[in-house]
């Protein structure tokens, strides 16, 4: 079964609800530039499911924040799951638990 992603804009943040897997995040992925204009936080409370393509696209983000204002994105709420994908692959100066 496919899951699902939403987002909301919320003042200087990004909220995402639903699951971040691969095959979900293409409609994110493509709207990207757009809504990260005016955001300096992404908030993952609300996601059920993230897996290794999901925790890329959050590092691309990251990534792609930081070349275009030179600001560090926050990413906040990060679950145990997420957590532990994120030790797994060694990724704790990118995205602080």
């Amino acid at each position: 079964m496919i899951g699902k992603l939403n987002w909301q804009l919320q003042t200087n943040s990004l909220l995402l609800q639903g699951d971040l897997d691969r095959d979900t995040l293409l409609p994110l992925w493509q709207q990207r530039n757009k809504l990260l204009t005016d955001i300096d936080c992404i908030d993952v409370t609300q996601l059920q499911r993230v897996d290794s393509a999901g925790l890329a696209l959050l590092v691309h983000l990251i990534h792609f924040k930081s070349q275009q204002k030179n600001i560090k994105l926050a990413i906040s709420g990060i679950s145990d799951q997420l957590a532990t994908l994120i030790k797994l692959y060694n990724l704790q100066q990118i995205i602080s638990i």
